[in-house]
């Protein structure tokens, strides 16, 4: 394994692989990785004949009062993980490389679906992804780049992007990975304490009765069903807090209709950690 720190040796050696007519597989982190980024990499290691993985904490995705200082970082143990996986290239750009110009002359704006789920209650949040994604996208030039479902907005708001930009990149979409009491692994659940971990699980538990609930009664709306999750996670939690629970159409994240995919997600703040997880499911 190779690691980049410059985009211009990471531009050059894009150009190189493009003259052998090798294809390029992108895994995009912030670091810290976890099995759930293992699965990504797994992916694209299957599908291409390069496999890059950029580690980049983003600040323009971080709120004024966000986790940007606190978000953690292990460079050694991501670089061992990454050579494990058989990652060609690991990407560590600066923050100056990235941004060299700061405020941005030119932004993003991500659309209506942002502003749904996460984006409610973090303005600017999928402005600040779209941004570095394309940033990396253009740099890096994948054939294919490889997201996790466990969040599913970004997911959606990537595709959005690649497909009214006609980007030449086709979106992979991986299936979340979770532990085996069904907590989604994440890179914050490190900052839960004992008694959250403890309890962390039951997101993932609301979402099953949330499904289990609709099988039980098809004919209710959106809001009874939503009503029903909400006292369900009340019942349960102890330390965390909601900050939402919705059910909205896939990818549009719109009040559904319920006809084709559909999701729950919902997003729980600690003490020192918000976690997110989400459920999608196919209707006739």
């Amino acid at each position: 394994m190779k690691q980049i720190t410059s985009l211009n040796e990471m531009v050059a050696f894009v150009h190189d692989t493009k003259l052998k007519q090798k294809s390029i597989g992108f895994v995009p982190t912030m670091g810290y990785l976890h099995e759930g980024h293992r699965a990504l990499i797994k992916d694209a290691r299957k599908e291409n004949d390069i496999v890059v993985l950029s580690i980049f904490v983003n600040p323009t995705q971080f709120g004024p009062n966000e986790d940007f200082a606190k978000y953690p970082r292990d460079m050694k143990r991501d670089r061992d993980i990454a050579t494990a996986e058989q990652v060609d290239i690991l990407f560590t750009p600066t923050v100056q490389e990235m941004y060299p110009v700061q405020p941005l002359r030119v932004s993003l704006q991500a659309g209506k679906a942002a502003r749904e789920l996460c984006g409610a209650s973090r303005p600017g949040h999928f402005d600040g992804v779209l941004t570095v994604l394309l940033k990396l996208f253009m740099l890096i030039q994948p054939a294919r780049a490889y997201f996790g479902m466990k969040d599913a907005q970004q997911v959606a708001v990537v595709e959005g992007m690649v497909h009214e930009y006609f980007l030449p990149v086709t979106i992979r979409k991986v299936a979340t990975v979770r532990e085996e009491d069904g907590l989604a692994r994440s890179s914050r659940n490190v900052r839960l304490t004992s008694e959250e971990r403890k309890e962390a699980p039951v997101l993932y538990e609301s979402l099953q009765f949330v499904r289990q609930y609709y099988d039980a009664h098809p004919h209710l709306t959106v809001d009874v069903l939503e009503a029903e999750w909400l006292r369900f996670l009340e019942e349960k939690l102890r330390f965390g807090s909601i900050d939402y629970a919705r059910i909205l159409s896939f990818p549009e994240l719109q009040k559904p209709t319920f006809k084709g995919p559909q999701l729950a997600a919902l997003a729980v703040r600690y003490s020192a950690a918000r976690l997110i997880d989400n459920l999608l499911w196919e209707e006739e």
